[in-house]
C-alpha cells in the first residue's frame, strides 16, 4: 500500500497534553473560537427591522467605516412563554422558530448602503438585552449600538437601550 497507514480511525481524537505556560500556542489552540476572527473588535448592532433600529444600523454603518472593522448586526428571536399545566411551576420559554431573520438577512443583502463595510447578520433567541451584550463580549466589540424606543412598554418595563447602558460592560451608543 502507498503513503501511509493510520492504525487509529481519522475521526479519533488524540490525546493533547495539559498546555503549560511555557507553550502559549498549545493553550490557544484548546480554547473555543466562537466567532469570525475577521469580525473582532467591530461594531455590535441590535437590529429587528424597525424605524428606531434601521437609524442605529445606520450609524453603526458609518462608525464600522470609520474604525475600519466589522459590522456584526444582531437579530434576537421571539421566545414565547407557555404555560406549564401541572402545578405551580415557572413558565417554560420555547424557541419558536422566527422566520424574520431571514427576511431581515435578505433585505440587508440587497441594501447598498452596507456595501462600505464587512458584515455578518447573528441570530439569537432570549432576552435583548443579554444576548446583545454576549455578541459583544464574544466578538470583544468596540461598541454596542442600539436604537431608543419609545413605547408604552418601554416605560412600564424599562427599555432594552436604558437596561443595555446599566449592564454592559463595553460603550453603548443609542441612537434617537
Amino acid at each position: 500500500m502507498a503513503g501511509h497507514e493510520y492504525t487509529d480511525p481519522a475521526d479519533r481524537k488524540r490525546p493533547v497534553a495539559e498546555p503549560t505556560a511555557a507553550d502559549p500556542l498549545a493553550a490557544d489552540e484548546l480554547r473555543p473560537h466562537p466567532c469570525d476572527p475577521a469580525f473582532k473588535h467591530g461594531v455590535v448592532v441590535g437590529f429587528d427591522g424597525s424605524t428606531s433600529s434601521e437609524r442605529a444600523l445606520a450609524y453603526a454603518v458609518g462608525m464600522a467605516a470609520r474604525s475600519r472593522s466589522g459590522l456584526i448586526i444582531v437579530h434576537v428571536a421571539n421566545r414565547l412563554p407557555t404555560t406549564v399545566w401541572a402545578g405551580c411551576e415557572p413558565p417554560v420559554f420555547v424557541d419558536v422558530p422566527d422566520h424574520r431573520t431571514e427576511v431581515l438577512g435578505l433585505e440587508l443583502a440587497c441594501s447598498d448602503f452596507l456595501a462600505e463595510v464587512p458584515w455578518i447578520l447573528v441570530e439569537r433567541g432570549g432576552d435583548i438585552c443579554h444576548e446583545l451584550e454576549e455578541v459583544g463580549r464574544e466578538y470583544e466589540a468596540d461598541a454596542i449600538v442600539v436604537g431608543s424606543t419609545h413605547g408604552l412598554l418601554s416605560r412600564v418595563f424599562g427599555s432594552v437601550a436604558g437596561r443595555l447602558a446599566k449592564r454592559a460592560q463595553r460603550p453603548v451608543v443609542v441612537i434617537p
